[in-house]
């Protein structure tokens, strides 16, 4: 495919300024991220990309919907995002880990619960 075929092409380096690491802790996949609160207050200085991924974040989103959303690789991704961060624009909430889920001795309770009704 030729830029006049899909449009103008951009090559990540030009959205991360070059950069080929995200700053800070690692975005895991399942990472979920929302906009913070004051996100839109007085903001400049942002890529169109950073832009987006504040509209997507209104809801949670993974790091992997980011990326598929936005048709960006997860690598470049990550590193918009650490730049978001770093601004205090988005949330990241780490998977939920198995330690953190209800035990099943409680699930077959709330199901048995619910079938009762």
């Amino acid at each position: 495919m030729t830029e006049h075929e899909g449009g103008p092409l951009l090559r990540p380096y030009t959205l991360t300024r070059g950069r080929t690491r995200p700053t800070g802790p690692d975005f895991d996949l399942m990472t979920i991220i929302r906009t913070a609160p004051p996100a839109y207050q007085g903001v400049t200085g942002l890529a169109p990309e950073h832009w987006r991924i504040l509209q997507l974040c209104r809801t949670p989103l993974s790091v992997a919907d980011l990326a598929s959303e936005l048709g960006l690789s997860v690598n470049v991704v990550r590193i918009l995002l650490s730049d978001l961060r770093e601004r205090g624009l988005i949330t990241a909430r780490p998977p939920a880990t198995v330690a953190h889920m209800p035990e099943e001795r409680i699930l077959r309770e709330v199901i048995q619960g619910l079938q009762a009704l």
